[in-house]
């Protein structure tokens, strides 16, 4: 039981921070409806939070938090990143377009794998909710119940990030619209650009 309730600690703590709209789930989402890399982004996107959460646990939560230059050029490199993406996602909401089916050339999979990877990695953010918060409360656990604890968010991230990029596919009649996708392209500039001020 004891083990148990660390792991739905963790599941549910982990999935009320990742749900959250943010840049890393605006790309996946868009990947997901056109059916591109969908499943190598939804395994980075798990196997980044379980290195994260296992990282936090492990006491990098410490060093992040003494490391003001590391936070900083995270900080500067995330800005400079989403207001890049926002500008082109803002392009092509100006520009309109229609669904691409699955076959069609879009990111190669070492871009989509490149800029999955920008949106988690040069986010402040995520290292103070994975590897700072998180570590945090699943050390408060015990020796054994942390690792329950770190397993369930782990999960967490995993089922979220599945459901996201392969659950996006049901959209798809949708954005069979040019309008519906200039919608989501500007939805998505808002909100790299949100995130932008919001880190800087």
């Amino acid at each position: 039981m004891f083990l148990s309730a660390d792991f739905a600690a963790g599941f549910a703590t982990s999935l009320a921070l990742i749900v959250a709209i943010g840049s890393q789930n605006a790309f996946v989402l868009r990947q997901g409806i056109l059916r591109q890399h969908v499943a190598a982004l939804v395994l980075f996107c798990a196997a980044s939070d379980a290195l994260l959460i296992v990282a936090g646990i492990a006491g990098a939560g410490a060093l992040v938090r003494g490391s003001p230059l590391f936070m900083e050029i995270t900080r500067i490199g995330g800005v400079l990143f989403l207001t890049t993406y926002g500008l082109l996602a803002a392009r092509r909401a100006l520009q309109g377009g229609v669904l691409q089916a699955a076959d069609t050339p879009g990111l190669s999979l070492g871009a989509a794998l490149a800029s999955c990877s920008a949106f988690t990695f040069l986010n402040p953010h995520v290292y103070l909710d994975t590897v700072v918060l998180l570590g945090s409360v699943a050390n408060q656990r015990g020796d054994a119940g942390r690792w329950w604890f770190a397993t369930g968010a782990a999960l967490a991230s995993a089922v979220w990030f599945a459901a996201l990029g392969f659950g996006a596919r049901w959209l798809q009649p949708v954005f069979a619209r040019p309008l519906a996708w200039r919608v989501l392209d500007g939805l998505i500039a808002l909100t790299m650009f949100a995130l932008a001020v919001m880190v800087w």
